[in-house]
């Protein structure tokens, strides 16, 4: 539905997204092989100091059917099968992992013209209880969302927020870590090629402020560099390039300036999809 509010948790994602996505100070190679038949197979590896992980997921894609399973380095094997509209505008997903037997969950999304409603409730005697609504259109959206866990019987997370979507900025008011911490953030098209955004974050018991400004330039159409700057003295930089049609080359770095004797961190991610 073209004109149907975003899920809550997209409040405020596109500044997110410029401030954080594909961020990575570590090292990361990713193999895609799609298929025609509609399964698909990706590998992944991660490097992080001297620790080498990865896993191997596919996922087969029918009519109104996804599944896709996970293995990794640890021999975990993590599952989820997706029904799209096993009722009107309903979407539902069972997960689990293996060999955790209270890992099952069952998620249910709920679109309608003027409303997303996500729900999801643990598969097991004591389960969590996640549930977040979000009412408006796709330009002007107003929710929150709430977490009870029955074992302690007491409200793990509460949170509430609008968002404001047009074609050349977007702009989010939350209301986080239960009430605590008030956070705002805007991106803003400054033409085509450059966008800007800046997130801040007050909190009400300690009375600190905290915020993170970045910028994201295309300097072709194959190359991307984004930069960002926090108020804790951090520099980083990223710098984007699809060397052939869907993969991409990205390195990343970050500097903090604060500190005299610390290196700066340098990442790369490769991901390969033929």
């Amino acid at each position: 539905m073209g004109s149907s509010p975003a899920p809550f948790s997209d409040i405020g994602k596109k500044a997110r997204d410029l401030l954080s996505k594909d961020y990575n100070f570590d090292h990361k190679f990713t193999l895609t092989l799609p298929s025609t038949t509609g399964l698909g197979l990706t590998a992944t590896g991660f490097k992080k100091d001297q620790i080498f992980s990865g896993d191997i997921n596919s996922v087969y894609k029918g009519e109104n059917t996804i599944v896709d399973v996970k293995v990794d380095t640890y021999s975990n094997v993590s599952t989820k099968v997706t029904l799209i509209d096993i009722l009107p505008s309903t979407k539902a997903a069972l997960s689990f992992r293996i060999p955790d037997h209270k890992s099952g969950k069952l998620d249910v999304q709920y679109l309608h013209h003027h409303a997303a409603i996500d729900s999801s409730i643990g598969l097991n005697p004591t389960p969590l209880l996640e549930l977040s609504a979000a009412i408006g259109s796709k330009d002007l959206s107003l929710g929150g969302e709430v977490g009870f866990d029955t074992a302690s019987s007491s409200f793990i997370k509460y949170n509430s927020g609008i968002g404001l979507n047009r074609p050349d900025f977007s702009a989010a008011l939350l209301l986080t870590d239960k009430g605590q911490a008030l956070k705002a953030s805007y991106v803003h098209a400054v033409n085509p090629f450059t966008s800007v955004a800046a997130e801040m974050t007050h909190r009400f018991s300690t009375y600190e402020n905290s915020f993170t400004i970045g910028s994201s330039h295309a300097i072709d159409p194959l190359t991307v560099v984004k930069t960002r700057l926090s108020d804790g003295g951090k520099v980083a930089m990223l710098c984007q390039r699809e060397w052939r049609p869907k993969s991409l080359v990205t390195f990343s770095a970050e500097y903090d300036t604060k500190t005299t004797i610390a290196t700066p961190k340098l990442g790369l991610a490769v991901a390969l999809k033929p």
